[in-house]
C-alpha cells in the first residue's frame, strides 16, 4: 500500500482543536506502524489560503505546510469545524471551494468535522445526499443548503466519498472510522485506546450511510428495511415487500420515500453497495465474488451502480482500501 496524502485544510475562522486532532491522529498511526517495524503510511499536510492562518483573534497561529495552489492531489481532505458567524466564515474561505471541488474530482475523499459541514455544503457536492453536522446548527445548515438531507447530528454519515460527523468531539468517531478504513481494525482500536476515545462498536458497518435513514417512526417501513437487509443476496421485489408489510404498493412506496428520503429501489441499491464496500474492505474476495454476494450477476450493471453510489469503481475502491500490506497483528 502506497503512501496516503492526508490534506487538512486550515480554514479562516476555524476551531484549533479540529485542526490539531486529525493531525495528531494520523501522526500517531504513523508512529504505531513504525513501532511495529513497518513504513509510515500517511503524509500529512496542513493547507491554507496562505502560509500563516491566525485563529481566535490572534490567540493561535497555524503555520501551514502548503498553500492551496501547491496541492492538486490528495487521498483525503479533512475540513475542520468553522467557528462563529457562518456567513462570514464561508465568505472568508470562498477561495478554497473550487480547490476542494477540484481535488474531489481528482479522486480525493472529503471528510467534514462538526461545522466543517458548512464548507462541505458550500461545494455543492452533497446536494441530494446526506450530511451530518452539529445538532445545534442543523436548522441553520438546512437554511443554507436546502438541497442537502441533514442527518442526525450524532452519527457519522458516509455517502459517495463524502464523510461528515456530528457535533463537537463526536468527530473522533469519524476520525477512528477513517483510521480503520485506511489501516485496519487493530490499529483503530489502538488509536482509540491511546486517545482514550470509546470506539464503542464491533465493526465500521455501524457507520453505513443508510443506517441514518432509520430515524423515523413508521413501523411498516422499518419492517421493510429489515426485510431488505436480511434478503441479500436473494432478490426481493417491491410488490413482495408491500405484501409482507400489508400495504398497497403505491401507499408503501409513498410512505417509504417519506420516511427514508429514498425510493424503495434506491434503498435496496444502497444496502447492496454498502454490503459490497464492507466486503472489499474486510474480505479477500475478488470483484465477481463480491458482486454475487450482493445479488448481481451482470458485471457491467454492478460496476455502474457501484460507481453511482460510491463514487469509485469496484476495482478502484478495493485498491484504495486493500489492507494486505497492513496485516492484522498485535501492535
Amino acid at each position: 500500500m502506497g503512501m496516503k496524502n492526508i490534506c487538512i485544510y486550515v480554514p479562516e475562522q476555524s476551531v484549533m482543536q479540529a485542526i490539531a486532532d486529525p493531525q495528531y491522529l494520523f501522526s500517531a498511526l504513523n508512529h504505531f506502524l513504525e513501532q511495529a517495524g513497518k513504513a509510515k503510511l500517511f503524509r500529512i499536510m496542513l493547507v491554507g489560503l496562505k502560509r500563516n492562518i491566525s485563529l481566535n483573534e490572534g490567540l493561535y497561529t497555524v503555520n501551514c505546510t502548503h498553500t492551496i495552489s501547491e496541492v492538486q492531489q490528495a487521498d483525503l481532505i479533512i475540513l475542520p469545524a468553522l467557528f462563529g458567524d457562518m456567513h462570514a466564515a464561508l465568505e472568508a474561505n470562498a477561495a478554497a471551494i473550487p480547490w476542494i471541488k477540484q481535488l474531489y474530482q481528482n479522486g480525493a475523499e472529503l471528510a467534514s468535522l462538526c461545522l466543517g459541514a458548512f464548507l462541505l455544503g458550500a461545494t455543492g457536492l452533497v446536494n441530494g445526499k446526506s450530511c451530518s453536522t452539529h445538532w445545534g446548527r442543523q436548522d441553520e445548515f438546512q437554511a443554507f443548503f436546502p438541497e442537502v438531507a441533514v442527518a442526525d447530528g450524532r452519527i457519522v454519515t458516509e455517502d459517495g466519498r463524502l464523510y461528515s460527523s456530528g457535533g463537537a468531539l463526536s468527530y473522533w468517531n469519524l476520525l477512528l472510522h477513517l483510521a480503520e478504513k485506511y489501516t485496519n481494525r487493530e490499529l483503530a482500536i489502538l488509536a482509540a485506546k491511546y486517545f482514550a476515545v470509546d470506539i464503542d462498536r464491533e465493526s465500521q458497518s455501524a457507520f453505513a450511510m443508510f443506517n441514518g435513514q432509520r430515524k423515523h417512526a413508521d413501523s411498516a417501513v422499518l419492517e421493510a428495511q429489515d426485510l431488505i437487509e436480511a434478503a441479500l443476496p436473494e432478490k426481493i421485489t417491491i410488490d413482495e415487500l408491500a405484501e409482507k408489510v400489508a400495504l398497497g404498493r403505491r401507499t408503501f412506496e409513498r410512505r417509504f420515500k417519506a420516511a427514508t428520503n429514498n425510493s424503495v429501489l434506491e434503498y435496496i441499491n444502497r444496502v447492496k453497495m454498502e454490503r459490497a464496500k464492507r466486503s472489499f474492505e474486510n474480505e479477500q474476495k475478488n470483484i465477481n465474488e463480491v458482486m454475487y454476494t450482493v445479488g448481481y450477476s451482470d458485471t457491467k450493471a454492478f460496476r455502474n451502480i457501484f460507481k453511482k453510489y460510491v463514487g469509485l469503481t469496484p476495482l478502484a475502491y478495493r485498491s484504495k482500501y486493500n489492507k494486505k500490506e497492513v496485516p492484522h497483528a498485535d501492535y
